[in-house]
């Protein structure tokens, strides 16, 4: 995960990170899911300090409702939203846009899982990412939902990570994916979407982000459950299948 992460309180699920690197969540999530205790109940809170579990502790997920205006893959009324705050420069994120890329081929399809991305750049270690957050606004702007997924695919496709995108290539990436790249660098110029992009980041923290990527499940008549780190593919399934199985 990117930027100081401390351990967070889950109040279903418990996955934990430290110095950057991911502790080996798959000892963490088989023991959850071969224990059947993924839900725990919700006056329960779960979570840690160095690996230790403290149940005297809860954090509190104020999370925007989502809205039809949302960047959002699927379908809006899927059981499981899962609401990921990203930040296009933080690598973990790029590895996690291919996580939920296969998330949604194999659930998206059916309509069981949505997926809705929001801002949460990491200005201090990535000065870089809001002008980056706000170039996928500008094709948004231009080219609908569509075009912004395409731009942000793009973007995630090109960038070293870690700050290391130059800038200028933003309105090549627009003309790229069929944008008017006149317009494009009008709106990007004039700053248009950095209120938005701040909202988003406000949202993030509000709902528990203290770094990325993080997500928050959404299911119907349920306590949002946040979900910390970038997890790959196979360990992020399972945790998707129990949450599906559980409706």
């Amino acid at each position: 995960m990117c930027g100081k992460i401390l351990p967070l309180l889950f109040n279903k699920l418990f996955i934990m990170e430290k110095n950057n690197l991911l502790i080996p969540a798959s000892i963490i999530i088989a023991g959850i899911i071969i224990a059947g205790a993924f839900f725990i109940s919700k006056n329960e809170g779960v979570g840690g300090n160095n690996g230790d579990i403290n149940d005297k502790t809860k954090t509190e997920i104020n999370i925007k409702a989502v809205t039809t205006d949302e960047h959002i893959l699927g379908n809006p009324d899927a059981d499981l939203v899962i609401v990921e705050f990203s930040d296009l420069e933080c690598p973990f994120c790029k590895n996690f846009h291919e996580t939920m890329t296969k998330v949604m081929d194999e659930y998206g399809k059916s309509g069981k899982v949505a997926w809705v991305y929001r801002h949460f750049p990491l200005t201090q270690i990535h000065p870089k990412a809001p002008k980056e957050a706000e170039a996928t606004e500008c094709a948004w702007d231009q080219g609908g939902n569509d075009a912004f997924w395409k731009y942000t695919n793009k973007i995630f496709e090109e960038t070293p990570s870690n700050n290391g995108l130059n800038l200028d290539l933003l309105p090549e990436f627009a003309e790229e994916i069929g944008l008017n790249r006149v317009q494009f660098e009008e709106c990007l110029e004039s700053s248009k979407f950095k209120n938005k992009v701040n909202a988003h980041t406000e949202d993030a923290i509000a709902s528990g982000a203290q770094g990325t990527p993080y997500s928050v499940f959404l299911l119907k008549g349920e306590e949002p459950i946040p979900v910390s780190g970038g997890l790959p593919y196979d360990q992020l399934k399972p945790i998707i299948d129990q949450v599906l199985q559980s409706i």
